[in-house]
C-alpha cells in the first residue's frame, strides 16, 4: 500500500484524445518525494503529451491527476492552468528551449520570481520601502541561483548569446526559481555533446539533492537515463509497456523490441 505521506503526484488512468486519435491511453504513475524518474519511449509515443497533461497545458479527456504540495495538502489539478500548476509547485522545461532571447540572463530568471512577490501596485508606483526590499530580495535570489550554476558572469548577457549548453542550464535555473517541489525536464540533453551530457547528469543529481525536489525527465540519451534514474517508465503508442529499475528496463524483451534495440542486450 502506498504511503501517501511520501507522494508528490499521482496520475490515475489519464487519457487524452485529439480528433478521435487517442494519444495517451490510461497512463498511471506515482511520483514520490525526492525521486528521480525517467520517462522513455520511441518518438511519437506520447511522452511530451504526458508532460503537457501533468503541467496543465492539456486537460486529460479521462482520468485524474492529484498533487501534494510541500505542506502535504492534496489537490485535484486536472483542470488547473499552467500558471496554477506553477503556483502549486510544478515547474518544467521544454524540448525546444524557450528562453526570452532578447532579455538578459538575469531577467530571464527574474521573470520566474514574480509569482513570489509580496508587493502591491501601490508599492510599485510609489517605490515604497517594501518595494525596495522586495526588489533587493529578487536581485539577491537571481544572483544566488546564477552563482550556484556558475553563470553569474553572464548575468547581463542576452540569453540568446549564451552557448547552447548554458542556455539549457539557464532554462533549468529559471524553472527552479519558482521554487518547485516537482520538476519536469523534457529532453534536457537534446543537442548536447558528450561532455555537456556528463555535466548535465551531475547537474541533475545535484539539483535533486540541493533543492530537495522530485524530478521526472524525458530523455533519449540512454546513458544519461540509465546512469541517474532510480526508476524508469516506458511508453509506446501512448501506453505504459514497462516500469522498473534501470537494469530491469534494460533487459525487458518488450522494451528492447519497442525501443532500445538489440544493442541493449550487448551493452
Amino acid at each position: 500500500m502506498t504511503d501517501e505521506n511520501s507522494l508528490v503526484l499521482r496520475a490515475s488512468e489519464i487519457s487524452i484524445v485529439f480528433g478521435g486519435l487517442r494519444a495517451v491511453s490510461n497512463f498511471s504513475c506515482e511520483l514520490h518525494k525526492n525521486e528521480l524518474i525517467g520517462l522513455i519511449g520511441p518518438n511519437g509515443a506520447g511522452k511530451t503529451t504526458v508532460f503537457n497533461m501533468l503541467s496543465g497545458i492539456y486537460t486529460p479527456t479521462e482520468g485524474t491527476i492529484t498533487f501534494w504540495n510541500r505542506q502535504g495538502k492534496q489537490c485535484l489539478i486536472n483542470k488547473f492552468s499552467p500558471a496554477q500548476h506553477n503556483l502549486l509547485g510544478i515547474s518544467r522545461t521544454f524540448q525546444n528551449i524557450r528562453l526570452f532571447g532578447k532579455m538578459s540572463v538575469a531577467d530571464n530568471v527574474r521573470v520566474a520570481l514574480h509569482s513570489q512577490r509580496s508587493i502591491n501596485p501601490i508599492d510599485a508606483l510609489l517605490r515604497t520601502a517594501r518595494f525596495r526590499e522586495d526588489e533587493k530580495m529578487m536581485t539577491d535570489r537571481v544572483d544566488d541561483l546564477l552563482s550556484l550554476f556558475k553563470i553569474i558572469d553572464k548575468k547581463n548577457d542576452l540569453a540568446s548569446n549564451l552557448p547552447y549548453g548554458e542556455q539549457r542550464k539557464l532554462e533549468i535555473v529559471r524553472a527552479l526559481a519558482t521554487n518547485p517541489s516537482l520538476l519536469l525536464l523534457d529532453e534536457p540533453a537534446a543537442g548536447m555533446n558528450p561532455q555537456e551530457t556528463i555535466e548535465l547528469m551531475n547537474l541533475i543529481s545535484f539539483i535533486r539533492e540541493k533543492f530537495n525536489l522530485t524530478i521526472l525527465l524525458i530523455e533519449h540519451d540512454m546513458k544519461l537515463v540509465m546512469g541517474i534514474c532510480e526508476r524508469i517508465m516506458v511508453l509506446d503508442y501512448g501506453r505504459v509497456i514497462a516500469e522498473g529499475k534501470p537494469d530491469e528496463i534494460k533487459s525487458n524483451p518488450q522494451v528492447i523490441k519497442a525501443y532500445l534495440g538489440q544493442e541493449a542486450l550487448d551493452a
